[in-house]
């Protein structure tokens, strides 16, 4: 049987103390960078993992992260989640996955539940009916999705910019006559903002403004378009791939390949049943990804917390 190498043997093999392998497997910055390559190698070489219970010990931490999401069957938020636990994983930390249903007592119980737990911080999915009061304790450990709130770190999509490139882009073509579905307004990101942004938009270009909003599913995509479809109508803008997928039903039911649609999200699914639907990501990943750095500065370096706008791209 394999003898499972310890640090003391990563530091012989490195040729440094073993202090120096425990600084590189903490992320210190201060370790020569000549020095953590060296130990890196013989990190990878030999599939070297650290005892999590040790690794708790020494740095009185359970590296162990409560990310709590507002729907588990959300494309984006899975996304995000995906960014986060690439961090995360990197650096050494677990993840604990929890789900709020978009209920702020929930979110008081898994916060009660991830503070028994032991958990070094919080990456939370924020939604309208959150009260910021009830996350105070957690201010200098948790960062926000979707919601900048003062006091608070968060990390928000591009929801303005991913509105305003793809209707750029139609004007660019030609498009005149753009529809609008969107998402109710009482939705301060997804629906608000890209609403605002579309709106904007129009009045900067002089433009018909012609909007519907509804529920954010499918069956709403398909029944708004049905409403708001006119013979001039040259494009239509869904403000998510879920809804774009129910306007690509009707418009293909209807025969109307005249119309230009597009959504936000760069759904897989979307682009494999209708691929000629142009779609836009709004920077999912690259927020979950912003997310959990931030949250790691603030934990490992007491980090200010700060808000910030994760870029969108086609």
């Amino acid at each position: 049987m394999t003898k499972r190498l310890t640090i003391l043997d990563i530091a012989k093999l490195s040729g440094v103390g073993k202090s120096t392998v425990s600084r590189v497997l903490n992320q210190d910055p201060n370790v020569n960078p000549q020095t953590r390559d060296r130990v890196e190698a013989v990190i990878r070489e030999h599939g070297f993992e650290p005892s999590k219970s040790a690794r708790a010990m020494r740095t009185n931490s359970a590296r162990l992260v409560g990310i709590i999401v507002s729907r588990l069957d959300s494309a984006s938020e899975n996304r995000a989640v995906r960014g986060m636990l690439e961090v995360l994983y990197a650096r050494g930390y677990d993840a604990m996955l929890m789900e709020s249903e978009f209920d702020p007592q929930k979110v008081d119980e898994h916060l009660a539940l991830l503070a028994r737990r032991g958990v070094d911080g919080v990456i939370l999915f924020a939604f309208s009916a959150l009260d910021l009061e009830q996350l105070r304790p957690w201010q200098n450990k948790l960062v926000l999705m979707a919601r900048d709130w003062p006091q608070m770190a968060s990390v928000c999509y591009d929801d303005q910019g991913a509105i305003g490139r793809i209707l750029q882009q139609l004007y660019a073509d030609g498009s005149r006559h753009i529809d609008f579905i969107g998402v109710d307004p009482s939705d301060a990101t997804t629906g608000a903002l890209r609403l605002q942004a579309y709106q904007q938009f129009c009045a900067q270009q002089q433009l018909p403004c012609r909007y519907l909003t509804g529920s954010l599913d499918v069956q709403s995509g398909y029944d708004l378009t049905a409403k708001l479809l006119t013979p001039i109508t040259d494009a239509v803008v869904c403000a998510t791939d879920t809804l774009a997928l129910g306007a690509a039903k009707y418009l293909q039911e209807q025969q109307r390949q005249d119309v230009k649609l597009t959504g936000v999200g760069n759904n897989p699914l979307l682009h494999f049943l209708f691929p000629q639907v142009q779609s836009i990501d709004p920077g999912y990943k690259q927020a979950g990804r912003l997310a959990a750095e931030q949250l790691l500065l603030q934990l490992e370096q007491d980090a200010e917390p700060c808000a910030q706008i994760a870029p969108s791209h086609s």
